[in-house]
């Protein structure tokens, strides 16, 4: 529990105010608060399995057209190099995030909160959890 008391400390610290909500004015601070603290080269990974990946990892999709798909599309076991942010915050997704996979250069745009550092040791590795845990919980 006190971990998260911490983690809740940095997040109002960030957002300047107790209020925690998702909002588009809070993204943004959000945003403009990582543009400036997360320190390049930045690689990244998948917390989970991405959305079109679920009926493959937990459904009955076959591992042969998964494996296929994944030639075209982002994976969370898939390791990527953080290129640029997004000006513009996705309704649903919230800040997104211009990568490019390191097994073949594809660029994808992408979730921010559905990433995490593969650094656990940078300061990249906390700002990106506490952002994909206040993007998700708030």
């Amino acid at each position: 529990m006190c971990e998260l008391d911490e983690q809740d400390k940095r997040i109002e610290q960030i957002l300047g105010r107790f209020d925690m909500d998702v909002s588009e004015e809070s993204s943004l601070k959000y945003m403009d608060y990582l543009k400036q603290n997360i320190k390049f080269p930045c690689q990244l990974t998948g917390i989970e399995d991405f959305p079109w990946e679920e009926y493959y990892v937990f459904g009955p999709g076959s591992k042969k057209e998964y494996e296929k798909l994944k030639k075209k599309q982002p994976s969370y076991t898939d390791t990527f190099n953080l290129i640029s942010f997004e000006n513009d915050l996705d309704e649903n997704n919230g800040i997104l995030v211009k990568v490019d996979r390191l097994s073949d250069k594809k660029k994808f745009l992408l979730p921010l909160a559905d990433l995490k550092s593969t650094d656990e040791e940078s300061k990249n590795y906390q700002l990106l959890d506490d952002y994909s845990v206040w993007f998700v919980n708030n």
